[in-house]
């Protein structure tokens, strides 16, 4: 398993939630979780390994979360911050993102949790969530930024 990095067509397809949790999936997110901290990330999606399904892995570095089906049910302001990410190396972007948030997930055992999140976890886990959309860091460049990003990505 490897992380697919921008332009591959499969971080744009959207993911399917998971009908039922098994041996494969509990295996999956323990796979992610292993990538995740290998490339030195905070949150990896199971798009970002190119597996269609509703599943991301978190760690801000208080435990790690494993969430099956992730659905924010509340946002609370807006706030502006860089961002990173694994799929796109090398590039930061500026995102305005909910400053709180609730999400509600399945663990890895089947049980139905609700969390509050603010901060660097509420961020982290919305932009996970995006990948499920196959949504990118780059979508929330401006037009303008978008066309100086393709040209600074470009071989020439």
């Amino acid at each position: 398993m490897e992380i697919k990095h921008f332009p591959d067509p499969l971080l744009r397809k959207k993911s399917e939630d998971v009908k039922s949790i098994g041996r494969s999936e509990k295996k999956l997110l323990t796979d992610m979780a292993e990538i995740m901290y290998l490339n030195g990330g905070v949150g990896l999606a199971a798009v970002q390994v190119g597996i269609h399904k509703n599943m991301i892995v978190v760690d801000i570095g208080d435990g790690l979360k494993k969430m099956i089906n992730p659905v924010i049910s509340k946002r609370e302001g807006r706030v502006a911050q860089e961002e990173g990410c694994l799929s796109v190396p090398e590039k930061c972007v500026n995102v305005k993102r909910s400053k709180k948030i609730v999400v509600d997930y399945l663990n890895e055992d089947g049980q139905a949790i609700r969390v509050s999140a603010e901060g660097l976890l509420a961020r982290v886990v919305q932009h996970e969530i995006d990948h499920l959309f196959g949504k990118l860091i780059l979508d929330y460049l401006s037009p303008l930024k978008k066309i100086c990003n393709s040209l600074t990505t470009r071989k020439l």
